[in-house]
């Protein structure tokens, strides 16, 4: 008869920040960590300790006790301590595709040092899980995973349910995970949650009763004799009798085996023991088969600013410094900055565990995430101007024929994947006097003030010669100074002018040349030959290019019509107000709340903006809405009503909220872009947009990590939440597969697709809320989200099955900033107009352009986002000796066969591609 073996493995689940501040967190991880130490020295039947799959443990215990150093390592190369294979635990669906590479890229490096790292993918408590996963990890040689929620066959609270085979993906704790792209491994379930074998009693009377229930629990979903029991929980302090514990154990159950083990002790166990009727569960895990309560999806609107700040901050790293940093690199030589950026993204990543960018902790610690999100920030603009000025020193821009002495040149760098045009501004130095030029700054401010500067007779020229529509402002004389690399600090004042115009067809990955140049004679710009009517009309109360008519009527929503389907999207841009009386977890709209709109309310409509290359409309809707909950809500918290218990509606005061609507259209846009501003005075309520779709479909595509996933719109019959909100990265999108509709956002990570009759896109702007939730009785009066807010979308209709790979393409565009520069006027090996590479695919997206640390060679990854394979061929504008197959850890696989130069390669459905360029050494 197989004996059963009970796997006690010992942890602690370390939520960096939450109910308290990073900082008294911090003190409770340094007595832990001390108290660690002491049991593996005096204690050697005490085995193992998970350091809960994180590396940014060891990074914060050393700085308070950089002396114990020499202890914890040689215990990490003993494996009596298990590190990595993370940097953070991560929330996987609110940090960007390339945040999670760089989480397990970056883990990796940090358990290098010690020679050892756990090949384990631990997501213990994320709030659902990536459908990506498997195959990331199995790119990183990690063939298990273990989660504590997405199939959990257990209510809210954690607690084991009874088992209904036909509600749950899987009868049993074990399974397989399977990715879209077919990667699998296997998936374990923490279905009694991740603190099983906490606090084991050493009395036999007591560990009798324990181990009664316990056992009984594990076996219930176990599917072998090889029980794992999870010795620990959040913030646990280590259990340092643990080893006298499982002795009295054994003397009760004599015909059980009690192990104090590690992962690795126990898959080894449970390899042979596995049944061959364990399921498949396939993508993502987002307890879809629960009453939708407990899958704390409303954190992805909890304290909305965070959101932003975070899309801004990974997208400039990821699409802002290392793209150029790589650029500069291969044009100018310059270092690429491998230390400054890993320091960026640990500091940006300090911010992503669950509990910090969900928003759901005290309101401290978001205070010093925003102080996080801006350290990042300035290293990665540093780096980014660092690069831009490398760049730029090279190249000619006294070589373009076309342009005069007296040119102000400007360079508009793309670092997306595809080719792109739009709107820019660019501030430029039309003057300039250094201090030490005298005989003192306000007599040199006076001087440039007095230049006789005709701006508007100025005209913006392209490397042809061909004017472009531009608008100049002058912006006075401003200060300003300079860094040399090998001088003191150069102040100067400058007379500043703004450009702004429409950047056509600026390569990926690459750059455009412009000069702001004198017209001829001092003609006006029409006179000198730019464009005086283009592709962009204004019409009344509307506007036009060659793809969209814009039509807005009285009360503020504005009609689409696609001109190449003739599809016609109606309504579009209602608001939609409600009550919350959730927390930061959940949201939960009070019963009998009538919802709100501004479907009813008449909007003041102006022409804001009527340029060559856009127009915009300015709609402001003068509304008024409940100021809070009422009274009684109060008293609910108070006493921990649960959320779903609670009967407080909204008060009868009401507080005005006026929304100043910004929607613009490009001369060349393909889709239309909103901005949308408010000032916050309501408390527990939620703000979102409506965009109807009227497309007839029953699943959508949610960007998320590395997929355009499929969703359906109508979840799961388990699902009683009234609301279905859920994940999205960079758009969602509805198609009939003639018609279909993309809405892009930047740093809104929930939406709802409606079930009206009219499929209405649904995105969160706002969610303001009073409390953290969870166990306890923890006010966050910062969650309510007072005072100015900005948030920022964007529509475009496409042609359903024929036209979604460029929607989407544009879609991450819109997350993207440009990066523009005034160039020098001089001599260059680089020409006026660059890009690096070409590359066609047209279901790919491409998702990173930078340098490996190990060996210096280019990185470029790719994601397939449809469901049959693509064609990728890539062909370098750079000396190449090689091109190596790669993974997420940048690791050089094969050799690929290269033709003439270009590579030809097939991407299989969903399948992520790394290449590893090796530079041709001169």
């Amino acid at each position: 008869m197989t004996r059963t073996t009970a796997h006690l493995i010992s942890h602690t689940h370390w939520d960096r920040e939450w109910y308290m501040p990073y900082e008294r967190h911090h003190v409770l991880l340094a007595k832990l960590m001390n108290e660690l130490l002491e049991t593996l020295e005096k204690d050697e039947r005490y085995r193992y300790f998970h350091l809960d799959g994180q590396t940014i443990i060891i990074e914060d215990y050393l700085q308070i006790h950089p002396e114990r150093r020499e202890q914890l390592e040689q215990f990490i190369r003993d494996g009596r301590i298990i590190i990595g294979p993370w940097y953070v635990l991560q929330d996987e669906f609110l940090t960007s595709s390339e945040a999670n590479v760089r989480n397990l890229l970056i883990g990796h490096q940090d358990a290098a040092k010690y020679g050892v790292i756990s090949k384990l993918g631990y997501f213990p408590d994320s709030f659902g899980n990536m459908g990506q996963a498997p195959q990331l990890l199995r790119q990183a040689d990690i063939e298990t995973a273990v989660f504590g929620r997405g199939v959990k066959p257990t209510g809210f609270d954690n607690m084991v349910g009874e088992l209904n085979s036909a509600s749950y993906e899987s009868p049993y704790s074990e399974m397989y995970w399977e990715s879209p792209d077919g990667s699998s491994v296997l998936g374990l379930l923490f279905a009694n949650w991740y603190s099983n074998g906490n606090e084991v009693p050493v009395d036999a009377g007591e560990a009798k009763i324990f181990w009664e229930r316990k056992i009984a629990d594990a076996g219930k979903y176990a599917s072998t004799p090889e029980l794992l029991f999870m010795n620990g929980c959040d913030h646990q302090p280590v259990h340092c009798d643990l080893a006298d514990a499982l002795e009295t154990a054994r003397e009760l159950y004599p015909d059980m085996d009690f192990v104090h083990s590690s992962f690795e002790q126990y898959l080894k166990a449970l390899g042979p023991s596995l049944p061959e009727d364990l399921v498949t569960v396939h993508g993502e895990l987002r307890s879809q088969h629960t009453d939708g309560w407990g899958t704390l999806v409303n954190t992805a609107s909890a304290r909305v600013y965070l959101k932003q700040m975070n899309q801004r901050g990974q997208t400039l790293l990821e699409k802002g410094a290392e793209p150029l940093a790589t650029l500069a690199y291969l044009v100018s030589g310059q270092v690429y900055p491998h230390a400054l950026l890993t320091y960026a993204w640990k500091t940006l990543m300090q911010n992503h565990p669950h509990d910090s960018i969900c928003g759901c902790s005290v309101d401290e610690v978001h205070r010093e995430m925003i102080t996080r999100f801006e350290k990042s920030r300035q290293v990665g603009e540093a780096i980014v101007e660092e690069s831009l000025k490398a760049i730029c020193g090279q190249i000619g821009t006294q070589d373009v024929e076309a342009w005069g002495e007296s040119a102000i040149p400007v360079t508009v760098f793309n670092t997306t994947g595809w080719e792109r045009s739009g709107t820019v501004s660019v501030e430029v130095a039309v003057a300039k006097r250094y201090f030490k030029e005298g005989p003192n700054p306000t007599a040199i401010a006076d001087a440039l003030d007095q230049l006789p500067l005709e701006l508007a007779r100025g005209r913006l020229l392209d490397v042809d010669g061909q004017a472009i529509a531009c608008k100049a402002e002058d912006l006075g004389t401003r200060f300003g100074y300079e860094l040399p690399d090998d001088q003191f600090r150069k102040p100067y004042m400058a007379r500043m002018v703004r450009l702004t115009f429409e950047a056509p067809q600026v390569p990926p990955l690459g750059y455009s040349t412009f000069a702001w140049a004198e017209s001829p004679g001092g003609a006006s710009a029409e006179a000198a030959g730019a464009p005086a009517e283009g592709p962009l009309k204004l019409l009344e109360r509307g506007m036009e290019n060659d793809f969209l008519v814009i039509q807005i009527r009285e009360n503020g929503s504005y009609d689409v019509t696609d001109k190449r389907t003739g599809r016609v999207f109606a309504g579009l841009g209602v608001y939609e107000n409600c009550g919350d009386i959730g927390n930061e977890y959940v949201f939960r709209q009070p019963e009998g709340d009538i919802t709100l709109t501004t479907r009813g309310l008449d909007a003041r409509i102006t022409l804001a903006e009527h340029e060559p290359y856009r127009i915009t409309y300015e709609i402001v809707h003068e509304w008024a809405i409940p100021a809070s909950a009422d009274a009684s809500f109060e008293e609910e918290k108070r006493r921990m009503v649960p959320f779903r218990q609670r009967k407080a509606g909204r008060s009868a005061e009401q507080v005005p909220l006026r929304i100043v609507t910004r929607i613009s259209l490009e001369a060349n846009g393909a889709g239309i872009q909103v901005s949308a501003s408010f000032n916050n005075q309501a408390k527990d309520h939620r703000l979102r947009v409506l965009v109807p779709t009227g497309l007839a479909a029953s699943t959508l595509l949610a960007d998320s990590i590395f997929e355009a996933a499929e969703r359906e719109i109508e979840p799961a019959a388990d699902w009683i939440n009234p609301s279905n909100a859920q994940h999205q990265q960079a758009y969602v999108s509805v198609s009939d597969g003639s018609a279909g509709l993309t809405v892009a956002n930047r740093g809104l990570n929930e939406y709802e697709v409606l079930r009206d009759g009219s499929n209405t896109i649904a995105v969160t702007l706002l969610r303001s809320v009073s409390e953290l939730g969870d166990w306890g009785v923890f006010p966050t009066p910062e969650a309510q989200c007072l005072g100015e807010q900005t948030v920022e979308f964007a529509i475009r209709p496409y042609a359903g099955d024929a036209g979604w790979p460029e929607a989407f393409a544009w879609a991450y565009q819109y997350q993207v900033p440009w990066f523009t520069v005034q160039t020098g006027w001089q001599h260059g090996p680089l020409p006026a107009q660059y890009q690096p590479l070409e590359w066609q695919g047209r279901t790919l997206a491409l998702s990173a352009f930078k340098i490996s640390e190990a060996h210096e060679d280019i990185i470029l990854r790719w994601y397939n986002l449809a469901g049959a394979e693509q064609e990728l061929a890539l062909t370098p504008h750079f000396p190449v000796e090689a091109v190596h197959a790669s993974d997420i850890l940048e690791r050089r696989k094969h050799r690929e066969a290269l033709d003439e130069g270009r590579l030809r390669s097939s991407i299989g459905r969903a399948q992520i591609v790394t290449y590893a360029l090796q530079i041709a050494q001169p």
